[in-house]
């Protein structure tokens, strides 16, 4: 009877294979390198930085020193130590310096150190921030000012995200000739993107600084065409060695590059 009561005991214990105790152990137990890799997130410092930004930043440009320095010294600092979250809430905490007033002096110009400290710390804050610097180029509270915009447009190029590709290959058009040039410039962060897309970019940079070329060529007195390439010509040459790995002397050597290497891949030259 005890040998029957034994036997019924041991198969009622369900059989665990090794391969079976061995997942069971790894929900358990966690990876030490994935352990390691995790970054703690939801920091109190971090609240504790973002709630000090905004109390600079709401004083009407009295504390935007001290504001810009939580923004240096702080968040972009120690920005690659913060888990996902405390990624998401920095970048969020930055756009919102964008919306605070700021006055003009008598000669019209603006107190805009601020918005230039945030542009320029959020094109190292990629891909998080991408979404953010899009919204502002162009926008109407900020478009007037041209060294903000060709900030934001510089650190979207920065954050090498594929949704600013098409933004700032739009931009290459725009009517001011700063902007055209920041895009311009802004392209080169693509150089170690696929062909196709850097290809892409080679050729709307190229397009439009021959275009550029051949108003000045066939009308010398075209003072804006003149302004726009005197703009574009230096980030385009810089662009397109960027791009393609090639180097030539001038834009008429660029298109007959081009015009010989455009279907080829530029990965094995």
């Amino acid at each position: 009877m005890k040998r029957a009561l034994a036997l019924t005991a041991v198969l009622l214990v369900p059989f665990v294979t090794p391969a079976l105790a061995l997942t069971s152990a790894a929900a358990v137990v966690q990876d030490p390198k994935e352990q390691k890799d995790q970054k703690p997130d939801e920091r109190a410092d971090v609240k504790e930085w973002i709630t000090k930004l905004h109390e600079h930043a709401g004083k009407r440009g009295k504390e935007d020193q001290e504001a810009i320095k939580i923004i240096d010294e702080n968040l972009l600092k120690e920005f690659e130590t913060f888990g996902p979250k405390d990624r998401v809430a920095v970048v969020k905490a930055l756009d919102k310096l964008f919306n605070e007033k700021r006055q003009e002096d008598e000669d019209g110009v603006r107190q805009n150190s601020l918005y230039i400290a945030a542009a320029v710390a959020l094109g190292r804050m990629g891909p998080e921030s991408a979404p953010v610097l899009i919204p502002w180029i162009g926008h109407k509270a900020h478009k007037k000012d041209v060294l903000l915009q060709r900030k934001l447009i510089e650190s979207l190029g920065r954050t090498k995200v594929e949704a600013a590709r098409p933004v700032l290959i739009k931009l290459i058009t725009d009517d001011q000739s700063q902007v055209q040039a920041a895009a311009i410039q802004a392209l080169g962060e693509f150089e170690g993107a696929e062909i196709k897309q850097r290809k892409e970019c080679f050729e709307a940079v190229l397009k439009h600084a021959m275009s550029l070329k051949g108003q000045v060529d066939s009308n010398p007195n075209d003072l804006i065409a003149r302004e726009r390439q005197d703009a574009v010509v230096g980030p385009a040459m810089t662009t397109l060695k960027r791009l393609s790995g090639a180097d030539e002397p001038d834009l008429n050597a660029w298109q007959r590059w081009w015009n010989k290497n455009k279907k080829e891949d530029w990965a094995k030259k």
